[in-house]
């Protein structure tokens, strides 16, 4: 019986430092990774926005636009991440971004969905990338909540 309960202790307590290690990330971490992801995303976009324009079914030009919209994004995330006091950035600055996550999210839905006649490898990009950014929202705002 001691057996049984010490491996199911184990058990739990590895399932409590896996939860940890994900939700337990510096909201700073967080705030900053979004920034970091948002200006590869960024880049490619605007670099790339022809090619992708082709693979993926949408306008070379609202891809180029999306891309260039993400620079001031990916700054305000990075002095997010910056500023405030050592354990939490300001909330107001927490949340414009966290509206601004899930505005982007509502946008990609509405892109592939109601906008454009996307191609299958488009809609599993755009999908992909804001299971990403949708994602990143919900542990900004567990940050938030600590």
């Amino acid at each position: 019986m001691t057996t049984v309960t010490s491996k199911a202790t184990a058990n739990t307590d590895a399932a409590n430092a896996a939860t940890n290690a994900i939700t337990g990330l510096n909201p700073r971490t967080i705030f900053l990774f979004d920034a970091l992801t948002c200006l590869a995303m960024g880049i490619l976009l605007v670099a790339a926005a022809g090619v992708l324009s082709g693979l993926l079914g949408l306008p070379k030009n609202f891809i180029f636009m999306a891309g260039l919209a993400l620079f001031p994004c990916a700054a305000l995330m990075w002095f997010t991440s910056r500023a405030g006091t050592q354990e939490h950035p300001p909330a107001a600055l927490s949340w414009l971004v966290i509206i601004g996550n899930v505005g982007w999210v509502i946008a990609s839905i509405l892109a592939i969905e109601v906008w454009f006649d996307a191609t299958v490898l488009g809609m599993i990009f755009v999908a992909a990338q804001a299971l990403v950014v949708v994602t990143l929202a919900v542990l900004e705002y567990r940050g938030l909540r600590k």
